[in-house]
């Protein structure tokens, strides 16, 4: 659901006055409750959730049928051009992979209430996407490397 500015209200308002505030989510659809000291989150009527959820459900296994009578998911591989246009920096077979990874796990999301695995798998293939666009870096990535280069470290 996306929920404009006039949608929004702050984590105060919330406290000092729900009944308000439910019935605008009621009136807008959904609003947006912002908090200076943690994320914001939206309050959203759970019929209009349930229904977002069955749609996604079913938009995740048409894409599976789609690879089930098409392995080749040729349809799907036409169109993530369209979607993601980076994708024109990968070899065939690497679009047919990403094709695949992302059926999957969008089929995890609807199915599993997994949402993290489908950002994972669009940042994994954007990052292959990136390091090919650039030839020079993409070369200096397949040298092979030897030795111990120490400790990593990861930020968030």
């Amino acid at each position: 659901m996306s929920i404009s500015d006039a949608g929004a209200v702050t984590f105060s308002d919330l406290s000092r006055n729900l009944r308000a505030v439910a019935e605008r989510a009621a009136r807008l659809g959904g609003v947006r409750i912002t908090h200076r000291d943690a994320p914001d989150f939206d309050l959203t009527a759970a019929d209009r959730e349930e229904g977002r959820e069955r749609t996604f459900a079913t938009t995740s296994r048409l894409f599976l049928a789609f690879i089930k009578h098409d392995p080749t998911a040729r349809a799907l591989v036409i169109a993530m051009p369209e979607v993601f246009p980076r994708v024109r920096h990968l070899s065939p077979d690497e679009l047919r992979a990403f094709t695949l990874e992302l059926v999957d796990a969008l089929s995890d999301a609807a199915e599993l209430d997994v949402d993290v695995t489908t950002q994972e798998v669009i940042a994994g293939w954007r990052a292959t996407a990136r390091i090919k666009a650039d030839p020079a870096h993409y070369a200096k990535a397949r040298k092979p490397t030897s030795g111990d280069f120490g400790p990593v470290q990861v930020s968030a």
